[in-house]
């Protein structure tokens, strides 16, 4: 066996899986075994925020097992996540470190953005066929365990992402909690979507067309993947034909479903509740097509780490998506694009310029980028106070593809530009969760969005050209410009001054008029 073993765990609300792939130049990512044992942890954490004694000495053992298939298959590497039910586990701290220390498997937690990240990457394993459907209105339903995560695409863009807390398992606990009758399952359940989905098609569908939906769960996509309705490619489905298999289904008993569809009976209302959401999300888009790929989180991993080791280079723009994701918030909250556009030209043109000053990296530019773009989204809620309303808002507005971490140093980045600088030492609440390292990743961001600010104080895009170089201890800004810039010059010494603060370098302007 050539090229590198590479092992994916995921556990999840309903169940803990392996997947062991072959990672090389040559074939990409190769899927070799895919090892699933049920688990109900979901039901346990949304209930009562805690995972008990039982399900942890369960889970010990599970992981303890996969260990020993990744030794027989000579993983090298490997990567754990835990998702909703991890993320919502009040004492996850105590439970990851007694795992550790008894599997040797550290389990990271994705927040919800990363872990709709993945899933929306793993897709891109099916590159033609994404390409194919994409390139018309589409909307991705990632339906969890504890929330569903709607994303909308227009022309090859990821425009609106939303993600809604009605999972598959939270709804079923729901259900059993109401002592619900299987006959007003699906009445109570759509009663339930459909409260929340009227929300979002008032949002960001309005008279959207949404032609295809492409489906992310472990219930309905393993039955499409088995059965052709009304296609004869797999994974295919007509929204007409999915209507009529699940109508058929909801009269049979589990056990004919079982049978009829083959998934185990267990899963059968689980089947059911996620049959529900996506009939409902059928029924919001009016979307006339379904694919489902037949991904999982495991194959999300297992992507993002061939892609970090080269051994795959997606032709799809991930990071593109990142970005359209925030000039969609911006465009949501008023913000001006062409300010944005200048604001975001001249800090990522200083940002290039001083790489040995800051000694940061291309996710840090990201981050100066997406915090150009939101700089003033503030200002929809009030101009007076317009950096702490800025920071709620970031805080409050899922960015698909970035962790909480650097959601909070966008959030951070963009207050401080227009508020008072608050230091590590001083206890700031605002960097609650974050290390020293996010600390000065903030005070550089923001010490670079602040000079870049001060040369665009009138808002008025007066710079036709900026270019930046460093001479001794000057950060010397040339500017072309036959505009009067008395007040740039004016009121760039405040913002100059914490540049020269973290860098020990000082911002200076020198105009070249233009003729």
């Amino acid at each position: 066996m050539t090229g590198e073993v590479f092992a994916a765990i995921d556990v999840g609300s309903y169940e803990i899986s392996l997947k062991i792939f072959e990672l090389s130049m040559r074939k990409g990512v190769r899927e070799l075994d895919h090892v699933r044992h049920r688990m109900d942890i979901g039901s346990e954490t949304y209930a009562t925020g805690r995972i008990s004694s039982y399900h942890v000495d369960e889970m010990i053992r599970i992981l303890s097992e996969y260990k020993k298939i990744m030794k027989e298959y000579g993983v090298t590497h490997y990567q754990a996540y835990g998702t909703s039910a991890i993320r919502e586990t009040k004492d996850i701290a105590i439970v990851r470190d007694l795992i550790e220390n008894r599997t040797g498997i550290h389990i990271d937690v994705l927040s919800n953005s990363e872990q709709r990240f993945i899933d929306y990457k793993s897709i891109a394993l099916k590159y033609d066929q994404f390409e194919e459907i994409i390139s018309k209105p589409t909307a991705i339903a990632d339906i969890g365990g504890g929330s569903i995560q709607i994303s909308l695409f227009e022309k090859d863009t990821l425009v609106v992402t939303q993600n809604l807390m009605t999972g598959v398992l939270r709804l079923h606990t729901t259900m059993e909690q109401v002592h619900a009758s299987r006959l007003k399952y699906a009445e109570l359940v759509t009663e339930l979507i459909n409260s929340r989905l009227s929300v979002f098609s008032k949002m960001h569908l309005k008279d959207k067309k949404v032609e295809n939906l492409i489906i992310i769960d472990d219930y309905v996509s393993p039955v499409l993947q088995k059965m052709g309705l009304g296609t004869e490619r797999e994974g295919y489905a007509s929204a007409e034909e999915f209507r009529k298999l699940f109508k058929k289904a909801y009269k049979k008993s589990d056990l004919e479903v079982a049978k009829k569809l083959n998934i185990p009976e267990e899963n059968v209302p689980l089947f059911h509740v996620a049959g529900v959401l996506v009939k409902c999300i059928l029924d919001v888009t009016k979307a006339e097509n379904l694919w489902a790929p037949g991904i999982t989180l495991c194959d999300g991993i297992a992507y993002e780490y061939a892609e970090n080791k080269n051994y795959i280079k997606s032709p799809h723009d991930f990071e593109q998506d990142i970005i359209a994701c925030a000039q969609n918030i911006s465009k949501r909250y008023m913000g001006s694009r062409s300010r944005r556009e200048t604001l975001q030209k001249i800090a990522l043109t200083i940002f290039d310029s001083t790489k040995e000053l800051h000694g940061l990296g291309d996710r840090e530019k990201l981050l100066l980028q997406i915090a150009t773009i939101l700089h003033d989204c503030g200002k929809y809620i009030s101009l007076v106070y317009l950096g702490d309303c800025s920071y709620n808002i970031i805080m409050s507005t899922e960015i698909i593809g970035l962790s909480h971490v650097e959601r909070a140093i966008v959030a951070n980045v963009v207050r401080f530009n227009h508020e008072s600088f608050e230091y590590y030492n001083n206890k700031s609440k605002f960097f609650d969760g974050l290390s020293r390292e996010d600390y000065l990743r903030i005070a550089k961001l923001t010490a670079i969005i602040r000079v870049a600010n001060g040369l665009d104080r009138t808002h008025k895009q007066k710079f036709k050209d900026v270019t930046v170089e460093l001479k001794e201890r000057e950060l010397v800004i040339n500017v072309d410009t036959a505009a009067d810039i008395t007040l740039e010059k004016g009121l760039f010494t405040n913002r100059a001054e914490f540049f020269e603060e973290v860098f020990g370098v000082k911002p200076v302007i020198r105009q070249k008029k233009m003729l």
